[in-house]
């Protein structure tokens, strides 16, 4: 394919959407719109409205920044605004227009959205977001921990959207007034994927969340989510041993699940029993017996985790640790000749000391039993195509006259989102040593444990975020978003 452009078999509606982003139709066949952007550009946001307009997957080219200038300029005006421009921003109607064909409106509707879901994927996108306001409809992707906003269509397909996403959850489509959770399968040709539906009355109608659900070949190894090589020998020394209980902690969306199922790959083989309790389960594994927990039938985390120690299990994995009863069942079944896997949600290793404390475990059962707190965040990654080395005055002061590190900033390329691609594991872990248990068993609080914990070799979780900026790996500003100001005070 040449690159003079080849738009007049292209249809005027196609043409004109391109110029409003300032991209150039190249070439249009069966199955594919070609399109060129400028270098440097992030022309993402069209995608998804070209593709529903030509019914098509859209390819982008990169051109040089002079070479789109100059074709744009020799376009004939046509009165095309563009989408900055538009009322609705960026959803390529003005209210009341639409550009589903009227006589195919189903048919469309189910070719955008399955074009969305299949670009989402293709964007490693963990979430989708349909959002209905009073003026204009919005469609966001979490990408990287981050919401990005997506071209959208106009408002008034917003309701054959939504039934369209209840209809493939298998939901009630006249029930407009409460929430509804369900599944779907999306698949094509090139894979096939759960997604968890979640729809909520709004004020502009209902508001549908898809979170796309990773599959059995999305199970990370150790070596491969971000831990040290320290990290990984304490990670996997602890999981070696035959008794007792790992604790990872963090807050939603911190990664614990993934730190979790890399811990049951490495021991999952034909010597063991494993055994996990889940809401839900994010990833069926084959060799392990995973249970998920029913509410509604009064299965809980506590009742499975009984249930289990009955089934003579080697390995148990408590998705989440709620309440007093799973904390003690969890704990027993440590003290027993079990090794004990579980979540808890706290900010820091040492207060996962202090939470179990207030949920009524005594002090000396912890000493006894815990083995290892992994504390995590998620950082995103710098893009290594465009990170570029940081000027000293660049970074907030605050930062600048604590550690004086010149670190990268992130510029944003075709690449990536932003200047940054892909997250890792940022950990603090905290070995119960034989201090450690007895500073504990004397009841310090979580402050003192912190101070004494790391006097014994932990790795604060500012510290080793610290290492990953002076790596180049992540930006300061991203390790003090994602930590936040309470852990950024002098240790």
């Amino acid at each position: 394919m040449s690159t003079d452009t080849e738009h007049n078999s292209i249809s005027e509606e196609i043409t004109d959407e391109c110029f409003r982003h300032r991209l150039v139709p190249i070439d249009i066949d069966e199955r594919k719109l070609t399109v060129a952007a400028a270098e440097g550009e992030r022309p993402e946001g069209a995608i998804p409205l070209l593709s529903f307009i030509s019914r098509r997957d859209v390819h982008v080219v990169f051109w040089p920044k002079p070479k789109i200038e100059n074709y744009l300029q020799r376009v004939p005006s046509r009165n095309i605004s563009s989408p900055e421009n538009d009322e609705t921003q960026n959803l390529g109607a003005q209210e009341g227009e639409s550009h589903y064909p009227p006589e195919h409106s189903d048919d469309a509707v189910v070719q955008f959205l399955n074009q969305l879901i299949r670009q989402a994927m293709q964007r490693r996108a963990s979430d989708i977001h349909f959002e209905p306001y009073a003026n204009s409809y919005r469609i966001r992707l979490r990408i990287d921990g981050s919401l990005q906003e997506a071209a959208a269509p106009p408002l008034n397909v917003a309701a054959q959207i939504t039934s369209r996403l209840k209809i493939m959850a298998n939901l009630n489509i006249a029930e407009r007034r409460l929430p509804q959770d369900g599944q779907m399968i999306f698949h094509d040709d090139r894979q096939r994927r759960s997604l968890r539906v979640s729809t909520l009355p709004v004020s502009g109608g209902e508001k549908v969340v898809l979170r796309v659900m990773p599959t059995g070949t999305d199970i990370h190894s150790i070596a491969s989510i971000g831990m040290s090589d320290d990290e990984q020998r304490r990670y996997r020394e602890t999981l070696s041993l035959p008794q007792g209980m790992i604790l990872v902690t963090g807050p939603t969306g911190s990664g614990k699940t993934i730190t979790l199922y890399s811990g049951l790959g490495y021991l999952n083989d034909a010597f063991r029993n494993l055994c996990s309790v889940e809401d839900p389960i994010e990833i069926p594994l084959s060799g392990i017996n995973q249970t998920q927990v029913n509410g509604k039938i009064g299965l809980t985390f506590n009742t499975a985790l009984r249930a289990f120690l009955r089934q003579d299990p080697d390995v148990l994995m408590v998705g989440e640790i709620r309440d007093q009863e799973t904390a003690s069942t969890a704990i027993e079944a440590a003290q027993t000749g079990h090794l004990v896997l579980a979540t808890l949600h706290t900010n820091g290793a040492a207060e996962t000391l202090v939470r179990l404390g207030q949920m009524g475990i005594a002090s000396y059962l912890l000493a006894s039993s815990l083995k290892l707190i992994i504390a995590q965040r998620l950082v995103r990654c710098l893009c290594p195509h465009c990170k570029q080395p940081a000027q000293q005055t660049n970074m907030p002061e605050e930062h600048n006259e604590q550690n004086g590190v010149q670190g990268y900033v992130a510029t944003g390329c075709e690449r990536c989102v932003g200047g940054y691609y892909g997250r890792t594991g940022v950990y603090e872990m905290l070995h119960l040593t034989d201090i450690v248990q007895r500073g504990i068993a004397d009841g310090l609080n979580a402050e003192a444990l912190h101070r004494l914990a790391c006097s014994q070799g932990m790795v604060s979780l500012k510290r080793a975020g610290m290492k990953l900026v002076e790596q180049g790996i992540t930006t300061l500003n991203e390790l003090y978003r994602t930590l936040g100001s309470d852990r950024w005070s002098d240790e």
